[in-house]
């Protein structure tokens, strides 16, 4: 597995309240975030179906 790396664009308070959750849940603020992205995706997969590569997003959208 290839691992990349992300910046993003975060307001502190929003900041600062992940890395409460981080250490409540005792995680680095990454991994919390990787767990959110994942249950992110898992919502998405059971509501649309499995991700395809090779299919535009577009052409998933319910008209």
């Amino acid at each position: 597995m290839s691992v990349k790396s992300l910046s993003i664009r975060i307001e502190k308070e929003m900041l600062d309240k992940l890395h409460y959750v981080a250490d409540y849940e005792a995680r680095s603020a990454n991994s919390q975030i990787l767990i959110l992205i994942r249950k992110n995706i898992d919502e998405f997969e059971k509501e649309h179906g499995e991700i395809q590569f090779g299919k535009r997003p577009s052409e998933l959208i319910r008209k």
